[in-house]
């Protein structure tokens, strides 16, 4: 599971795994063995077995043949954050972190997406082209959670390189995510002494008592975690209705087909491909497969939601269908309500490009298109295209 062939097409080479059962065995970067689960079935049993198969890496069988400069060790190296954490631990931590996010104001929050995405569309709409994951799909979700952070714009503009050389992992991934933290212990620091509206400070002051290590790692996988995948949906979302022959001609008008072409989105091209991992505590059966304690469950989340015998038809007119895999299953699934959160800012990205750029069209051919080098996310490398120049507003 690495390489150009995997990383270009990852639906093929899932189709391609799927004769061997829901099941598979695979090699990760480095010829590291581990089960790759394809069927729906299958990863919602894993998912919703939290004591048979664990979230906590130490559990890993295969420690002892890992080098420490893994190109993937920033998804499997233990941290003490609420994603590691287990059973009554995870659920205070995942509580805390729900309160929060439910206390923001989603008024607020619709105000200054649309604050952000007009700011961003402005710096390009006068030239006529521009690369829309560069441009605007990667920058929205970042400078949105910034502010619901309490981080200045200059401040959260500097962090989304560093987020995305941690999330695309390889050598420089580890040094980019003790940066990040390093940010992270400094904001806590801030809003300790002057505490606001924003995510730490509600955190600071939840019931649950978090520690400044547990609000740093928490804080840090919450900023991680909610812009990576936004920024991939938006841009998936964007291209599909560019190249899709149902989105395209609805573009000059393209509100009622923005939140099927969302739907859709996580369901065929979801921004989070794999999740790494699960180990079980014992041996176990798992579709057909003998797997034992210890060994690395890869979580085939595009996988499932590609598996034949609960896809959608979406040219059937299953529109509706929400059953994906894409924010995860179970206790450390995606927790409430980051979700509904992440599709306010996805949705008003799109809606506000469509409605600035209405003649918008892909600038290169659509079989051109570079997708990034991560084993994790499905994410263009850019999405270049061109316009008829307007006024910034």
């Amino acid at each position: 599971m690495y390489g150009r062939a995997y990383h270009q097409n990852p639906a093929r080479a899932f189709e391609e795994m799927r004769r061997h059962g829901p099941v598979a065995p695979i090699l990760l970067e480095g010829d590291v063995p581990g089960w790759l689960v394809l069927g729906y079935r299958e990863l919602r049993y894993v998912l919703s077995n939290p004591k048979l198969f664990v979230r906590d890496s130490r559990h890993w069988n295969q420690w002892k043949n890992i080098p420490p400069d893994w190109p993937l060790m920033a998804y499997v190296g233990y941290q003490p954050s609420m994603l590691f954490e287990v059973e009554a631990a995870h659920e205070r931590r995942a509580g805390a972190v729900s309160d929060a996010l439910a206390a923001a104001d989603q008024f607020e929050l619709r105000a200054n997406c649309e604050r952000v995405a007009e700011g961003l569309i402005n710096t390009f709409i006068g030239t006529g082209r521009a690369d829309l994951m560069a441009q605007y799909a990667n920058p929205i979700p970042l400078l949105v959670l910034g502010s619901m952070l309490g981080l200045p714009d200059a401040e959260t503009r500097a962090l989304v390189g560093e987020v995305a050389t941690t999330l695309n992992g390889g050598p420089a991934a580890m040094e980019a995510y003790h940066r990040v933290q390093a940010i992270m212990a400094s904001l806590l620091e801030l809003k300790r002494h002057n505490p606001g509206p924003d995510l730490p400070s509600r955190l600071l002051a939840h019931p649950a008592n978090l520690t400044d290590e547990e609000l740093t790692q928490d804080l840090l996988l919450t900023m991680t975690a909610g812009h990576d995948p936004t920024a991939t949906w938006i841009g998936n979302t964007l291209q599909l209705m560019l190249t899709d022959d149902r989105f395209a001609m609805t573009l000059s008008g393209g509100r009622r087909s923005i939140g099927q072409a969302l739907n859709e989105v996580l369901w065929k091209e979801a921004p989070g491909q794999i999740a790494i991992g699960r180990w079980p505590v014992m041996d176990t059966q798992l579709g057909g497969r003998r797997v034992k304690a210890g060994d690395l469950l890869v979580c085939g989340l595009a996988a499932a939601n590609l598996d034949p015998q609960v896809r959608p038809d979406f040219y059937g007119g299953s529109v509706g269908n929400h059953a994906h895999m894409s924010f995860g299953f179970g206790a450390h699934g995606c927790p409430h309500p980051a979700p509904e959160l992440a599709e306010i800012i996805a949705h008003i990205a799109v809606e506000m490009l469509l409605d600035r750029l209405p003649d918008v069209v892909l600038a290169v051919p659509a079989e051109s298109l570079e997708w990034r080098s991560s084993i994790q996310m499905r994410s263009l490398e850019a999405l270049p295209v061109e316009f008829t120049p307007g006024y910034p507003v």
